[in-house]
């Protein structure tokens, strides 16, 4: 069973991702902050890390960048719902950190579930 790890400072949308992939046959780890992600993803490599780009104790960019250091080929999905800059300003950053696909929120599932199927079945 492939593996998840879903980055998130946000009760409900952690909560809500964890049920829907769940609920798709997938194993799924949470992790509050990028600090506690990054540790969390040494600790148990997963296929895929779903990262939110604003969060407290280590935003998703620094969040990426840590993982990336030593896994480079990690795969990343992000997701933003904008903080000082617009949604699109995060997401263009996770672009170029090489996020292989990114989201507005609040996210379609159908397209998050289509994302996760291209990029680990």
């Amino acid at each position: 069973m492939a593996q998840i790890l879903i980055i998130e400072d946000d009760v409900e949308c952690r909560s809500a991702l964890k049920y829907l992939l769940e609920r798709n046959n997938y194993s799924v780890e949470i992790a509050v902050n990028g600090a506690q992600g990054v540790r969390m993803y040494r600790e148990n490599p997963a296929d895929l890390v779903i990262v939110d780009m604003i969060m407290p104790a280590k935003g998703g960019p620094q969040t990426i960048l840590d993982i990336k250091k030593d896994y480079p080929r990690v795969k990343f999905i992000a997701m933003s719902g904008g903080g000082i800059g617009t949604a699109e300003e995060y997401l263009e950053v996770a672009r170029v950190l090489n996020a292989r696909y990114t989201f507005k929120k609040p996210l379609s599932t159908e397209e998050l579930l289509q994302a996760v199927k291209k990029l680990i079945g």
